[in-house]
């Protein structure tokens, strides 16, 4: 049975979950549930996710949420190789660590990014340098610690081969790229590495997912939906406090 997935590639996780799903050959349906014109608070996609966010997963009556669960529920159920997931214990726990620090640290800040520079204005909220400034220094802190702990002198973060661990790294770096934050710009073993990352997923493939985020500008015009944009302006206001 064909799965659904249930995505807007405007969002990090849903860019991983595509790509990944896209480069195993893994069936699925693209359900595009718009986060901007507030597609995720719908009742229809409150039947696949309560917690109304994406991505979502729904593979016959069964539901699932959560992007780190979801790839792990496909790596299994599609047996993909060995190098996303690895068998070896030791391995495998390299990329549940990553996996583990990563919310708080890479993705959170580079969230915080995207949300100065491209949500508040949509929302009508006053942009803030301030705020912007020192979510690029949180970020510049991650990270340092990411070459240091996770990357170091390897190709990938768990050894040779590409893993989960960098695919969910990648797309979470990509997303300050797209509102001009080019993080990359004097890191070179950083810029080395993405370059692997995209040769392995294939860089066409990583374009494809990453093309409305390289596009940003577009979003300027678009209007959110208002029962969103009310919902957001009190969370943005006390983020950007």
């Amino acid at each position: 049975m064909v799965v659904e997935l249930f995505l807007d590639l405007l969002s990090q996780p849903c860019r991983a979950l595509f790509i990944f799903a896209k480069k195993n050959n893994i069936p699925f349906v693209f359900k595009h549930v718009e986060l901007l014109k507030g597609h995720h608070h719908s009742e229809e996609f409150g039947k696949v996710n309560v917690l109304k966010k994406v991505p979502a997963l729904k593979d016959g009556a069964f539901t699932l949420a959560e992007s780190i669960a979801i790839l792990l529920y496909l790596s299994r159920k599609f047996n993909t190789p060995d190098h996303w997931y690895p068998s070896d214990l030791q391995k495998r726990a390299q990329v549940d660590e990553y996996l583990s620090w990563q919310h708080a640290t890479i993705r959170e800040k580079g969230c915080k990014i995207f949300i100065t520079k491209v949500l508040v204005p949509l929302a009508g909220q006053p942009f803030s340098p301030e705020t912007l400034e020192e979510a690029v220094e949180e970020l510049n802190s991650a990270l340092k610690q990411f070459e240091e702990k996770f990357l170091q002198d390897k190709p990938f973060i768990v050894g040779n081969e590409i893993s989960l661990a960098d695919l969910v790294a990648i797309v979470e770096l990509m997303q300050p790229i797209g509102v001009g934050c080019d993080i990359f710009e004097d890191r070179p073993k950083l810029s080395e590495w993405r370059n692997r990352v995209e040769e392995a997923v294939g860089k066409e493939l990583f374009q494809e997912a990453h093309e409305i985020i390289l596009n940003i500008k577009e979003l300027s015009n678009l209007q959110i939906d208002p029962q969103l944009k009310e919902h957001l302006a009190p969370v943005l206001r006390k983020m950007m406090k």
